[in-house]
Formats: C-alpha cells, sequence, structure tokens
C-alpha cells in the first residue's frame, strides 16, 4: 500500500460510539502495511527513488504514531474544564501525506515546486541534503520556511546548523550528525532551533548517510519536520491531566477532612438513644445522613439529640449552604453554640436569633435552615422553633401531618430576624420525623410529591418496633435517589 493512500482530505466529523477504537484499529494496522513498504525500500538501498520512499514512510509512520496518541488521548476522553480544539489545548489536524501524482520529483529537492498549504504536511516538512565530497548544500524551499530563514541566504552547512539550533539541544544535533557521518547510523532525533525572527520551533529530523562505493560516507540527506504545534499540544494535554490528578487529589483529602470532621461533631451514636427521663415518656430517637448523589463533597448537614439539664430534651436538625471543609467548619461552629445555648438554658426563639446573627458575623457568609426542639418529658411538649426550615412530621396511629411552623426566616438571612415559637402536646407512641429540605425537594417550590411520599409511609412507621427500624425505612424509600443536595433525617418515637 503506497504511503499516499494513508490519509484523505475528509471534513471532521464528531466520532460515533465505537468508532474511535475502530479508528484506533486501522491506525494500527495502516502502520504495519507501511513498515512493509518501507522494509522493501530497505531491500533497495541503491535506487534513490526507494531511498525516497523510504523517507516517505518514516514521516508516515512518525505521523501514524501521532494519529494513534491522539486517538488514545480521545478515547481517555478530555479532562474536565480542557475544550477541545481551542486554545493552546488544541490539538493539530493530521498531516496530509502528498499524492504522488502531484510529488516532486525524487531527484530533485523535496517539495520545491510544490505551493506550500497551510495546515498540511507541505508547509511543515523539508528536506536537505549535505555532499561531504563537493560541500555543496541544497535546501528546499519548505525547509527555509521552516528556519525562517530567506532563501537568498542560501543553504546553511553542517558547520553553520548548531548556530540556530537551542544551546541545550547542540549535544543532540551532533551526536545525530557524528553517529550518521561516523558510524553510518540513521538519523532519528528531535532538536529545537531558534528561527532568525526569534520565534522557538521544535524541529524532527530523519535521514541517513549515503555511501560511496568504497563505503565511505559521501552525503547525508534528512528530512526536518516542524512538529512544535503537536508537542505544544501533547504538553497540554499532559498538563491538564496533571492538573486534574491535582485537582482530585486536593478533593478526596478535602474530603476525608470534611468527614472526620462531621463524624467528629455529629453525635457518635449510631441506633436509638434512649433518653433515661423520670417522666412517662421517655424518647427514642435514631438519625441518618445521606450524602449527595451529584458531588462528593459532604456538606454542612448536621442532626443532635441532646439531654439536657433538669431532664429536657434537645432535639435539632439543620442544613447550611455550600460543601466541602467549609460548610462542615462553620456547621460545627453552629453546632457547638446552638449546643451551648440550649445546655444554659435559652429557648428556642431566643437560640434561633443568636444562630442568626452568629452566622451573619461569621467570616464565612452562609445562609442556614435550622430547626431547634425542646422536649419537655413530665409536661410531654414540644417546644419548637425554625428558621426557614420543613416543620417536623407528626404520625400518630397510622397518619401523619406536617405541624404548624411558627414564622422564622433563613439564618444569615437578615439582620435582627424574628424566631416565634410553638408547642405541640406530644402522646406515648407518637412519632416524630425531622430532616432537611434536601430528602423531600422537588424539581419546584410547589413540588411536595417527597413530603407526600415520606407521610406515606406512616402506616410502616407506626409498625416499627423502635426509631432506628423507622429510619432503615425512610432510607430505604430515598436513600438511592440521586439527589442534589445532602440531607439527614432524625426520628423521634415517644415511648408508651
Amino acid at each position: 500500500m503506497p504511503p499516499s493512500h494513508l490519509f484523505a482530505d475528509r471534513p471532521a466529523q464528531p466520532p460515533e460510539p465505537g468508532a474511535v477504537d475502530a479508528l484506533i484499529s486501522q491506525t494500527r494496522r495502516l502502520r504495519g502495511e507501511v513498515d512493509a513498504v518501507r522494509r522493501d525500500a530497505v531491500a533497495n538501498d541503491d535506487d534513490p527513488q526507494q531511498r525516497w520512499q523510504r523517507a516517505l514512510c518514516d514521516l508516515a509512520v512518525h505521523q501514524l504514531d501521532d494519529l494513534g496518541a491522539h486517538l488514545g488521548q480521545l478515547r481517555v476522553g478530555v479532562p474536565e474544564g480542557v475544550a477541545p480544539g481551542t486554545g493552546a489545548d488544541a490539538v493539530p489536524e493530521v498531516d496530509i501525506v502528498p499524492d504522488p501524482a502531484t510529488e516532486p520529483d525524487p531527484g530533485t529537492a523535496y517539495g520545491e515546486a510544490a505551493p506550500a498549504r497551510t495546515g498540511s504536511l507541505l508547509s511543515r516538512v523539508g528536506s536537505a541534503e549535505w555532499n561531504l565530497l563537493t560541500d555543496e548544500v541544497s535546501w528546499s524551499e519548505e525547509l527555509f520556511q521552516i528556519f525562517g530563514r530567506p532563501a537568498e541566504s542560501g543553504p546553511m552547512s553542517l558547520d553553520e546548523l548548531p548556530s540556530m539550533v537551542f544551546a541545550e539541544d547542540q549535544s543532540v544535533l551532533q551526536g545525530l550528525v557524528t553517529d550518521c557521518l561516523i558510524d553510518g547510523k540513521p538519523i532519528d532525533g528531535e532538536f529545537r532551533i531558534v528561527r532568525t525572527d526569534g520565534r522557538v520551533r521544535t524541529v524532527h529530523m530523519t535521514g541517513e548517510p549515503v555511501l560511496d562505493s568504497d563505503g565511505c560516507t559521501a552525503s547525508m540527506w534528512a528530512v526536518l519536520r516542524d512538529v512544535s504545534e503537536l508537542r505544544r499540544s501533547q504538553r497540554a494535554v499532559r498538563e491538564s491531566r496533571d492538573s486534574l490528578e491535582r485537582s482530585r487529589q486536593i478533593e478526596r483529602t478535602e474530603r476525608r477532612v470534611a468527614v472526620e470532621l462531621q463524624e467528629a461533631v455529629l453525635p457518635p451514636w449510631r441506633g436509638s438513644l434512649r433518653f433515661a427521663h423520670d417522666g412517662p415518656a421517655p424518647l427514642d430517637v435514631a438519625a441518618h445522613y445521606l450524602p449527595a448523589a451529584s458531588t462528593g463533597l459532604i456538606g454542612g448537614d448536621w442532626y443532635d439529640a441532646l439531654a439536657l439539664p433538669g431532664g429536657d430534651a434537645l432535639l435539632t436538625v439543620g442544613d447550611l449552604t455550600g460543601h466541602g471543609v467549609a460548610a462542615t467548619s462553620s456547621m460545627a461552629m453552629l453546632l457547638g453554640a446552638l449546643r451551648g445555648m440550649a445546655v444554659a438554658g435559652i429557648r428556642p426563639g431566643d437560640l434561633m436569633g443568636h444562630l442568626n446573627q452568629l452566622l451573619e458575623t461569621s467570616v464565612q457568609p452562609a445562609l442556614g435552615s435550622a430547626m431547634c426542639c425542646r422536649y419537655d418529658p413530665v409536661a410531654q411538649t414540644l417546644t419548637w422553633a425554625q428558621a426557614g426550615h420543613p416543620a417536623p412530621l407528626l404520625f400518630r396511629d397510622g397518619t401523619g401531618h406536617a405541624l404548624r411552623r411558627p414564622e422564622g426566616v433563613l439564618l444569615g438571612a437578615t439582620t435582627g430576624g424574628r424566631y416565634g415559637e410553638t408547642a405541640t402536646q406530644l402522646f406515648p407512641g407518637d412519632l416524630l420525623v425531622l430532616h432537611t429540605d434536601g430528602l423531600t425537594r422537588g424539581s419546584g417550590a410547589q413540588d411536595d410529591t417527597g413530603t407526600r411520599r415520606l407521610l406515606a409511609l406512616g402506616p410502616r412507621l407506626t409498625e416499627a418496633r423502635d426509631a432506628l427500624e423507622c429510619v432503615r425505612a425512610v432510607v430505604e424509600e430515598f436513600g438511592e435517589e440521586p439527589r442534589e443536595d445532602d440531607a439527614c433525617v432524625m426520628v423521634v418515637q415517644v415511648g408508651r
């Protein structure tokens, strides 16, 4: 298969599913065929036509290797935030191997008669030959363009060539030329040049020595390809992947810290918590945290149940905006303050007002919804206040309903917010479900589908043996859903 058939001018089309793997297989097959053609050319090394065909095969092999690399990148996928085909991350189009019908005669300098085409192989590949016997040097027109050297200045000898090569890469060029002229080895390497206009380009050089009848090197020919855009694209992809990996490591670290902070702050119990009150109706409490499906970061949701001095119990759930360490640390601050004020005897309404002021003056501004309940086991009353939070659901005799909410705006939303209180009489066997809005949030503000589903669990919750079994029922109903926000649920069962 002649190398001119390897590529064709086709408009770029987005790959269909499975097409990338097929292209990779085809690229590998084509590379094998090109290698076969190259081996045939090597067998006829004395024929200038075959030598030139071998040079084209070498170029085609490099092209196929580059194409295979880009197809591999396409199969893996472009990292998030990197726009394919734009800016420095753009992958250059596949070079086009010239057709033999329009290709210059192999006996002349490559491409001298062909016009340069932007974006094609012809605009970025040139050839040169250095005759060691006559000191004659011939460069193709494209090679002058690659080096940014005026044609009237003439081609450069092997002694002059290092003057345009990057200082750090001059040893590379020297090694390539020495191996070719002294040891008769083929040339295959890259170096950077500084053009006459000051621009730095990366050049890939392939070539071989031409031996005389005595086996001595008579001349050296080479094909030089400007691979600057290709290498720049590869660097951009590597840097994007490195940046993505660093971001993932930071995210994993932040998640671990947030989880550890959350576990340190939230109640340590993992099951029913029974308050040993002297009254006729002690409480059985259980809770569960449900992470969001759309993010790997922990949010600012909390739940808490705390025995207070005098025999009362504090019951609270809340939610701060944001995710990660910032949200979790703000939650820890708020929950610590809430516990302290509740122990000090501050009523739920006033407690909400203090939390609002605390969040408003925090160095990490955020909004929050919260509900704070104080249960008196002797009077069997629940006194509670809320700040923009869903009301508790009360289940009695298998039927549930939402309690009437007192007034209260979101925490941190306004200065001097007012928070009312309301009291609800509870009876043995009653069951309360406290939750954050991430559990039941619908598609709109008026969508109460989630709340109705939770209320529909009434018969099952009433028949449950304890609060922990109730929590398991709620998690079974809502736990596998792709929630956009994290959530928590706490079930409180009044003892009989």
